[in-house]
């Protein structure tokens, strides 16, 4: 509230100052009428149609790689040597798209022997490996 500075009666203004409201209304009124006609402003935008065939790619069949624990392998249970896998590796992973390449390893199996393997799949070029387990402990 605001106080009278001189005068007889020295009480108070029952008076409001809208001084400041019309400040304000004012800038309200001036944001409104610039950004009004930016709503309405259409933009034209061509969608494109759905092609099914578009959006379907050609998945391979992951392969299958057992290793037993002597060592032995087998690509989709066929017995492989080495040099037979590091071929069959590279066949693979020329193709498009790449298949993935899932390991079943024995559990009593040294890290070392599926450590050699995963690195011919690395330099033959396979980028998807994955490990399958049985889920019994």
């Amino acid at each position: 509230m605001a106080m009278s500075a001189g005068g007889n009666d020295g009480g108070v203004m029952s008076e409001i100052n809208v001084t400041p409201l019309v400040d304000v209304m004012l800038v309200l009124l001036i944001i409104f009428m610039i950004t009004a006609p930016l709503l309405t402003h259409k933009v034209k935008v061509t969608i494109p149609t759905a092609n099914p065939e578009a959006g379907k790619t050609k998945v391979n069949k992951p392969i299958d790689l057992a290793i037993k624990p002597d060592g032995s392998m087998y690509w989709n249970d066929r017995e492989v040597s080495k040099a037979e896998l590091v071929a069959k590796l590279k066949v693979a992973a020329s193709q498009s798209p790449q298949p993935e390449l899932q390991i079943r390893a024995d559990k009593t199996l040294k890290v070392a022997n599926i450590k050699a393997v995963l690195k011919d799949a690395k330099d033959a070029g396979m980028v998807h490996t994955a490990f399958i387990s049985t889920g019994k402990q």
